[in-house]
C-alpha cells in the first residue's frame, strides 16, 4: 500500500511510487536481456504511437476521432509492453473501503503539518 510522507521541505504530502518504478525498470531490463529485438521493437512502435498521440492531442487542426485512434493505439502498445513486465499488473494499489479511509486519514493528517509559504488571508 501506498505510505504517504511529508516532503522533506515540509511544504506538501508526498506518495513516494520510486520503488514500484524501480521493479518495473528491472523487469523491462530482464525481459530485454531474453529478447532484445522483440522489446526493442514494442518500444520503438510504443514511441511512435505515443509521439502520434501527442501530435494529435497538441495540434488544433486535428480531428477529435483521429485522437481517439491514436489514444487506443498508445493504449495497446502500452498494454503489450506491460505483458513484458509481470510487475505491472500489479501497479495499482486496489483499496477497501476500510484501507481506503485509513489512507485518506493519513493523508489528511499530513496534510495538517504542511508549512505554508504565503501568510493565509483573513477569514471574513
Amino acid at each position: 500500500m501506498i505510505r504517504p510522507q511529508l516532503s522533506a521541505d515540509g511544504l506538501a504530502v508526498r506518495l513516494p511510487i520510486a520503488a514500484r518504478v524501480e521493479q518495473l525498470l528491472d523487469d523491462l531490463a530482464l525481459a530485454y536481456v531474453e529478447d532484445s529485438d522483440a522489446l526493442g521493437r514494442l518500444l520503438a512502435h510504443h514511441g511512435e504511437n505515443v509521439r502520434a498521440l501527442d501530435h494529435a492531442i497538441y495540434r488544433h487542426d486535428v480531428p477529435e476521432h483521429e485522437r481517439a485512434m491514436r489514444a487506443a493505439a498508445a493504449d495497446g502498445s502500452r498494454e503489450a509492453l506491460a505483458a513484458e513486465a509481470p510487475i505491472a499488473a500489479d501497479l495499482d494499489d486496489l483499496l477497501d473501503p476500510d484501507t481506503a479511509i485509513t489512507l485518506a486519514g493519513r493523508i489528511t493528517r499530513l496534510a495538517g503539518h504542511i508549512r505554508h509559504t504565503m501568510p493565509r488571508s483573513p477569514r471574513p
